[in-house]
C-alpha cells in the first residue's frame, strides 16, 4: 500500500468517527433518547442529523470529507 493512501484512509476514519462523536453530542443535547440510539445504532445518527440539518450540518460535512478521502485512498 502506497504511503499516501495510508494517511488518506488514516484521516478518512479519523474524520468520520469525529462525526459520529459530534452528532452524538449534538443529539444529545436535543434529546436523551436520540443521543442513546445515535450511540447503539451509528446508523441512526446520520439520519438523525438529515432530518436536523440546522443543527447538525457541521458533522455531515465532516462526514462527506472523511468519505471523499475514503474514497481517494481506495481508488
Amino acid at each position: 500500500m502506497d504511503p499516501l493512501n495510508s494517511v488518506l484512509m488514516f484521516f478518512g476514519f479519523t474524520l468520520l468517527i469525529a462525526s459520529w462523536i459530534q452528532m452524538i453530542v449534538t443529539a444529545s443535547k436535543e434529546d436523551f433518547t436520540w443521543g442513546l440510539f445515535s450511540f447503539f445504532l451509528p446508523p441512526l445518527a446520520y439520519l438523525y442529523a438529515l432530518t436536523q440539518w440546522d443543527k447538525a450540518s457541521d458533522s455531515i460535512k465532516m462526514a462527506i470529507g472523511g468519505l471523499t478521502l475514503l474514497f481517494f485512498a481506495f481508488s
